[in-house]
């Protein structure tokens, strides 16, 4: 079982809506994709390529590589199916792993029943050549084994990320309701934002729009965060195309930019815990932090991008403090920032209606279970500028 240089299927998992910014990304790294659908992407390649994968993506959840794909009506024949894969040869057996699934069988009351017949099955395995048990648990840190499994059509894979790639691991202080990193990267992405002019992110918050742009605009991915992956634990693994891999990342990132990115906030907290989150991603010198009310947020004359993620309550029923605040980003984005592209994150509708300024796009995303718009604004000079109250 050469996985690592052995071609098979691989799927790349990401949270729902954020396939289009990840393709881009695949794409650009060399990759072709097989099929594209909401949440993830297909295509070819071996163990060795997921390497690159999960260094470079930003968008990511998980990296997946097939095992098998097989029939198994049943929890009984799901075990003598996983029973016939060589798992001596992928696990050591004085290692550690987990199983993780995503399971509807009319068999199956609760994913943890399959995902302990998948643990049995491998143990057993590895016991009956090696003589020996391998440990097993929750953990996602070490060896992960993933089993999706619908009706009587069962894949089996290995997770070569192990732990999610849409957190960048330097976010060591969340704040409060942060944005995850990997929804927070691709809805810059979304506004094609150039990489070499002005980004504005007030209301900032833990800092995650800011630093996400700071990191686009260097080229810095988020392996050079990490130095664990489910790969390293699969054997055959060969730590120099990792190193390798981490030196290009290294390589191709700049260390300053020409243009600024700005972040404040009402919160003397939160903009402390931005250029804590910021310095750790090692971007805080690119941002020019400020506490103060977003409205008195510096606005150069050079245009860019100005992009809030403010609060948006309960989709149902509007608070009239934040209609209020809803009100003042608009007037903000109309009499301050001409010449930019607004952009304003939101998953209440009704509140958009307040910002007073009609959207060129309304992008579609989620945040967790909440369904969200990215609002586009061309805040454009004199009679081009249209301040109407629009249905969202």
């Amino acid at each position: 079982m050469q996985v690592f240089h052995t071609e098979s299927k691989i799927v790349i998992t990401c949270n729902k809506r954020l396939s289009p910014y990840l393709q881009q990304e695949v794409e650009a790294l060399g990759f072709k994709p097989t099929r594209v659908f909401q949440t993830g992407i297909e295509l070819q390649g071996t163990v060795t390529d997921t390497i690159a994968l999960n260094l470079n993506l930003r968008c990511a959840s998980q990296v997946l590589y097939l095992l098998k794909s097989f029939k198994a009506d049943d929890p009984a024949q799901l075990y003598n199916e996983l029973l016939t894969i060589e798992w001596e040869k992928l696990i050591d057996f004085a290692g550690y792993f987990s199983v993780s699934s995503n399971v509807n069988n009319e068999h199956i009351l609760t994913p943890l029943f399959a995902n302990v017949k998948v643990k049995d099955a491998i143990a057993d395995r590895i016991k009956s050549v090696k003589g020996i048990r391998p440990n097993s648990g929750a953990e996602a840190n070490k060896t992960l084994i993933h089993l999706y499994w619908q009706d009587s059509d069962a894949d089996i894979f290995i997770d070569t990320s192990g732990e999610t790639l849409a957190k960048h691991s330097y976010r060591k202080i969340p704040g409060k309701a942060p944005m995850l990193e990997a929804l927070a990267a691709s809805t810059v992405m979304a506004t094609n934002w150039d990489r070499q002019s002005t980004f504005i992110n007030p209301m900032c918050g833990s800092g995650t729009l800011a630093i996400e742009a700071a990191l686009l605009a260097t080229d810095k991915c988020p392996g050079l965060f990490r130095m664990n992956y489910g790969f390293m634990h699969i054997l055959g693994y060969d730590e120099t195309v990792f190193f390798t891999e981490r030196r290009k990342l290294k390589d191709k990132s700049k260390k300053e930019t020409g243009f600024k990115i700005i972040a404040t906030d009402l919160s003397a907290d939160a903009v402390d815990i931005a250029q804590k989150n910021a310095k750790t991603a090692g971007v805080d010198h690119l941002i020019d932090f400020n506490v103060c009310d977003f409205a008195d947020t510096e606005v150069p004359e050079d245009a860019g991008i100005v992009m809030f993620n403010p609060e948006y309550g309960e989709r149902l029923g509007v608070h009239s403090k934040l209609e209020a605040t809803y009100a003042r980003m608009g007037d903000f984005m109309k009499k301050k920032c001409l010449g930019y592209r607004g952009y304003i994150f939101t998953g209440n509708p009704d509140l958009a209606k307040k910002i007073g300024l009609r959207p060129s796009r309304r992008i579609e995303f989620y945040n967790g279970k909440l369904d969200c718009r990215l609002l586009e604004y061309e805040l454009y000079e004199g009679s081009k500028r249209e301040p109407k109250e629009v249905e969202v």
